[in-house]
């Protein structure tokens, strides 16, 4: 194509980033390309330069310099139809539904997103999850594949960017149950340990890292304790890091029972507990673009129950405990009492010249 061409920024695309605007619409186009375009000032948005980082409002005019030739390109790969028994097996796990959002209680062993020998997953199932609407459902968050429970799905473009900014400003609220070997000494407690991915894992892996590591903090509340043996707690995640959960937990020496990633052997319950992860994300409560927000609660996989009931649990106990809000960080509590410190002291050093100058 050798013309410039004009786009009218559609009411889905609301709120997206102009790079994401061109894998929505032009997904032929490279993010080279496209910060050429912007360094060089042709790409533009209601007639003024736009960075590939821009954020889109409906209606806006985008222009798009003539497209670059290629060299070949390949043929786009076509999405695989579903079969009746997978479409089937995915509408089976939806525990929620309405015109923005579909949720599923994803089942442990199922991935959200393909990877490397990785076919079977939630993304590849998504075309189960239309029931008649015409655009393809979107993911906007991801579980392990081994942690089952509440995953939101949104049904279009435009409440996936509502949702989107729901988590990426952590006003969205997930409770986790776990069963943890061993008991926590302080029975409510908040780890704030930074995360990074651990060198020579391929990115597979987390560790704290108290240099370089991204900030992470994780609240957890003992809801049941077997003895010494283990304990059935709550976590809430207030940061979104890889792993963020599992690692926590490690590392203050009671690993997810199930988690060999993260705590080795020591992870394994004797006694006829089952070898799986016990992780499952419990409810979640989010913002909802048509005003009183979601609140969602799934049941546990069959596995996580039975271990509850051997260990003489009260499944009951958990959803006693009240949502409450996220306490702030310690340091971020240290900077506030210190600012408001310091706003006094010159307040009363205000009042003392107004004192001294009558």
């Amino acid at each position: 194509m050798s013309v410039v061409r004009q786009f009218t920024v559609a009411p889905d695309d609301e709120g997206i980033r102009l790079d994401r605007w061109f894998k929505r619409h032009l997904e032929g186009t490279s993010f080279t390309t496209i910060a050429k375009w912007a360094r060089t000032g042709q790409l533009r948005v209601d007639g003024a330069r736009a960075t590939p980082g821009d954020r889109l409002r409906a209606g806006q005019q985008i222009r798009v310099p003539p497209d670059e030739p290629k060299a070949s390109a390949a043929p786009k790969r076509e999405r695989p139809a579903l079969s009746d028994d997978q479409i089937d097996f995915i509408q089976q796990l939806v525990i929620h539904s309405d015109p923005a959002a579909i949720v599923i209680n994803k089942p442990p062993g199922l991935a959200t997103q393909g990877g490397t020998k990785t076919r079977d997953h939630v993304d590849a199932l998504l075309d189960g999850l239309r029931f008649g609407h015409e655009g393809r459902p979107k993911l906007v968050h991801r579980l392990d594949k081994d942690t089952s429970g509440a995953l939101l799905i949104a049904r279009n473009a435009r409440s996936a960017a509502f949702f989107a900014k729901a988590f990426s400003s952590r006003t969205a609220r997930k409770v986790y149950w776990a069963l943890v070997v061993g008991v926590p000494a302080i029975e409510d407690g908040m780890i704030e340990l930074p995360l990074a991915k651990q060198p020579g894992t391929g990115g597979e892996k987390m560790h704290v890292d108290e240099a370089e590591g991204q900030p992470a903090r994780s609240r957890y509340r003992v809801i049941e304790r077997a003895g010494n043996r283990a304990a059935w707690v709550e976590l809430q995640p207030f940061t979104g890091r890889t792993h963020q959960l599992r690692v926590h937990m490690a590392a203050i020496g009671h690993p997810i029972v199930g988690d060999g990633k993260y705590g080795g052997q020591a992870a394994f319950l004797t006694g006829g507990v089952s070898r799986k992860m016990h992780l499952h994300a419990r409810r979640l409560k989010i913002d909802h673009p048509d005003g009183a927000p979601l609140d969602v609660t799934a049941e546990l996989p069959a596995h996580f129950a039975e271990s509850l009931a051997l260990l003489g649990f009260d499944p009951a106990l958990g959803d006693a405990l009240p949502l409450e809000e996220p306490r702030a960080p310690a340091a971020e509590v240290k900077k506030r009492r210190a600012a408001a410190q310091a706003k006094e002291r010159r307040q009363a050093r205000r009042g003392e010249r107004r004192s001294r100058g009558r």
